[in-house]
């Protein structure tokens, strides 16, 4: 399929698929439709050609955007945040209940904010901004996770955390695609690559696919 906006592909050719319960990183240069990939999974950007075939409906799949897609200082608290990982379930307009609240406090506390919950978002360092996300994601509890440049910009032991929390849903069994630009991580942690440069150039076992990067670089 391919993937673009007003008439104007930005991905092109791509096809393949994403396992029940595999763990892919996305990875290429800027500008190379690594984002518009997520956000057509999300059907966010329109397919110019071919299709896209999921086995869960949207509602189904959870998405953490970049940091920057996200106004920090948007007056709303750490526990009202992660709470709207909740409206799949619950709807947009329905008072978390207390039967449910407890799925909040335990997210907070397993993302090491459990002291931050009535905090305005705007008081929080970097890595407890994306802490704060992350425990989003947790409450919403979705089998597929669509996570973009998760760990730009952030502490390492924030990192850690975070990719610790992820390998943790993967043995879980979940979904998770996330874009990356950090190839140690990759190599590290993700058993699949999608490596794309406006089509795909290479996909499949990281080791494989990461020895393909590096020689299309390499080649004049």
């Amino acid at each position: 399929m391919s993937l673009g906006y007003n008439g104007s592909p930005v991905v092109a050719g791509i096809s393949g698929q994403f396992p029940q319960g595999s763990l892919t990183a996305i990875v290429g240069p800027n500008g190379g439709g690594k984002t518009t990939l997520l956000k057509g999974l999300l059907g966010l950007v329109k397919v110019q050609g071919g299709a896209i075939k999921a086995q869960h409906a949207r509602n189904e799949i959870a998405y953490l955007p970049q940091a920057s897609e996200v106004d920090a200082g948007f007056p709303v608290t750490v526990e009202d945040f992660v709470s709207t990982g909740l409206w799949a379930s619950i709807g947009g307009l329905s008072k978390v209940k207390p039967s449910m609240s407890h799925l909040v406090s335990e997210a907070l506390q397993a993302l090491g904010l459990h002291g931050c919950a009535t905090r305005w978002m705007d008081e929080l360092s970097g890595g407890q901004f994306q802490r704060m996300r992350f425990a989003r994601l947790v409450v919403q509890d979705a089998p597929v996770i669509l996570l973009d440049e998760p760990f730009t910009g952030i502490d390492e032991e924030t990192t850690q955390a975070l990719l610790k929390l992820v390998v943790n849903w993967h043995a879980k069994g979940k979904t998770v695609i996330a874009v990356l630009h950090d190839l140690d991580v990759v190599r590290s942690h993700f058993p699949h690559t999608l490596a794309v440069a406006g089509h795909v150039l290479a996909w499949g076992d990281t080791p494989g696919t990461l020895a393909a990067l590096a020689g299309a670089r390499s080649s004049p």
